[in-house]
């Protein structure tokens, strides 16, 4: 493709044919500030922030939609661009609940950067009448304060676009515009699935994670509970980002520690649980294969597609792997096997999860996931949460040493953690499934490349025991919408279906930290992300799940087998049909 020639600010520059001038600019290493926009997402020109002047053009223009021409010469910062974008802002802040100092994202907000980058201060510029609404909080993961909504429009788009759900949009219109509920209606009674990608986007505080850190710390005071917690796989791969430390740095080590200073009984990790889910799964897809069950079988790691596929597919919910996640999974274990051997009575332990995922906050609320008569997890918080729990017990983070998990509910394998990016449950699944099928030798695989990337469909077939395996990877609810719409007509045809609900996979939660438009739009966070993740797996010595000591022992003392009646009593469960919307 031809690149077409331009001068910024004076500077020659060369971009790909097709460009918008704010891509052009970010190849010249010049950032023109943004709020509305989202990459391939949310690309409408609305917020008037990255308006730029060309020369010849009668008035500013957007230059996240602007394309590039031949010869054009463009202005980033002129006095009169600079005023317009701080008259803008100005507009904004006059319908703006400015409690900063209260607010969950202060620190971390774009339109708080914006301000100081352009010296825009806390007086009031336009007096006039204000939106006031109510707070939202009706649903188990998240709150809306559209008092602090900007209509940026990013948070609809995400749910609309990326998650095929579209449950929050615009209503009124004018000054009395707001991003809400079809006819005003709870979130809790939509079919909102608790994904938190609307959070993940949202410039502001409009839209933030229920704060569950004030339990887990009067728990932990209370000396009649013993406090454990368990980490998901992508926890690791995200929570230095807090600390300033670069995406995708490993951080498992730190975060051990920091658990432990925190005042946690026992630090356990959810790859554990990881590697038990992956002898259920295994064992329930070969049972399938072998005795006609119903195939294809679908991953059931991601709360918020089983919720999805609850709503919108509920004549699939037979395709699902009856195993837990494996959030649910250790809380089941920690509350039967290890209370047991601890002579702990499960009402006295108290399970926290610090989780990638919203949506987990909905999930230890869902029925049939009490294994020991009380919820298999007590607590669950996000990485966010944790990041905030840290610094608010005044522990330096960054220069922690490293620490292990404790044992035995700490061991894992390197196939669980790769639990964590897209494709990383199908190729943990795969490597117990060969051993299951083949017997373990020599030159059994280990990787299965194919069904790795950020890719929102991935496909590919297996050569096993004489069988072909025919496999298919999907992330993001929009892509599995059209993958289970294929199977459902025929045009696809598959063994084994994974699953995860966030684009990229859990790295990519709606609970991991905040990263800003002006690095989402241009780095690919899911990469760097999983990297930490794939990496942890090739430094393990032990890659198979079959291989994890801890969950033989587990089955040994304990379950009897995978797939045991025992087993299925503690490890899996039930699902249900679900309305798209409850006051239709």
């Amino acid at each position: 493709m031809a690149n077409i020639n331009l001068k910024i600010n004076g500077m020659d520059v060369s971009a790909p044919a097709g460009s918008t001038i704010l891509e052009a600019a970010k190849l010249a290493h010049i950032d023109i500030p943004t709020l509305c926009f989202l990459k391939e997402i949310n690309e409408i020109g609305a917020c008037r922030i990255c308006v730029v002047e060309v020369k010849g053009a009668r008035s500013l223009v957007a230059s996240c939609v602007y394309p590039v021409s031949e010869g054009m010469e463009v202005f980033t910062n002129t006095p009169k661009v600079l005023a317009s974008r701080k008259k803008t802002l100005q507009l904004i802040l006059s319908n703006h609940d400015r409690k900063c100092l209260s607010c969950v994202r202060s620190g971390n907000c774009e339109l708080q950067k914006l301000c100081k980058d352009l010296n825009v201060d806390d007086e009031t510029y336009y007096e006039g009448e204000k939106n006031v609404y109510e707070i939202d909080d009706s649903a188990a993961h998240m709150v809306r304060d559209n008092n602090k909504c900007i209509l940026c429009r990013r948070c609809s788009a995400v749910c609309e676009k990326v998650q095929g759900v579209g449950v929050i949009g615009a209503n009124e219109r004018g000054f009395k515009t707001n991003l809400s509920c079809a006819f005003e209606i709870d979130l809790a009674d939509t079919s909102c699935v608790s994904c938190g990608q609307c959070i993940a986007v949202c410039p502001t505080g409009a839209i933030y994670e229920k704060d569950f850190t004030d339990d887990v710390l009067a728990a932990i005071a209370d000396p009649e509970k013993h406090v454990i917690v368990q980490t998901a796989p992508a926890v690791r791969a995200a929570l230095g980002e807090a600390f300033g430390l670069p995406m995708g740095t490993d951080v498992e080590g730190k975060m051990v520690a920091a658990l432990r200073r925190i005042g946690f009984d026992k630090v356990f990790d959810t790859n554990f649980a990881a590697d038990l889910t992956i002898m259920e799964e295994a064992t329930e897809f070969l049972h399938r294969v072998e005795n006609g069950g119903k195939l294809p079988l679908i991953t059931s790691c991601s709360p918020g597609w089983i919720k999805y596929c609850e709503h919108y597919h509920p004549d699939m919910l037979d395709n699902l792997s009856s195993c837990k996640s494996p959030q649910q999974m250790f809380g089941a274990v920690a509350k039967t096997y290890y209370a047991e051997k601890m002579g702990i009575d499960p009402k006295n332990i108290v399970m926290v999860s610090v989780m990638p995922c919203t949506a987990k906050k909905f999930e230890i609320g869902r029925d049939d996931q009490n294994a020991a008569g009380v919820p298999d997890v007590d607590i669950a918080i996000t990485t966010r949460e944790l990041a905030r729990l840290i610094d608010r017990v005044g522990l330096n983070f960054v220069e922690l040493p490293d620490e292990k998990f404790d044992e035995p509910l700490g061991i894992s394998t390197g196939a669980a953690v790769i639990f964590g990016a897209t494709g990383g449950v199908m190729e943990a699944a795969l490597r117990t499934a060969v051993w299951k099928l083949t017997g373990e030798t020599a030159d059994s695989p280990i990787e299965f490349k194919e069904v790795r990337g950020v890719e929102g469909v991935k496909e590919a077939t297996y050569n096993v025991a004489g069988m072909e395996v025919k496999v298919c990877v999907t992330s993001g609810l929009a892509n599995a919408n059209k993958v289970l719409e294929d199977v459902k007509s025929g045009k696809a045809n598959y063994h084994f279906i994974e699953v995860m609900g966030c684009p990229g996979g859990c790295v990519n939660g709606g609970g991991q930290p905040q990263v800003p438009a002006s690095v989402r739009n241009f780095t690919d966070i899911r990469v760097l992300r999983a990297k930490a993740l794939y990496a942890n797996d090739e430094a393990n010595k032990v890659r198979k799940s079959h291989e994890n000591e801890g969950v033989k022992k587990l089955y040994e003392e304990f379950l009897g087998a995978p797939g045991s009646h025992k087993a299925h009593e503690i490890l899996h469960t039930t699902y249900v049909k679900r309305t798209i919307n409850k006051e239709f």
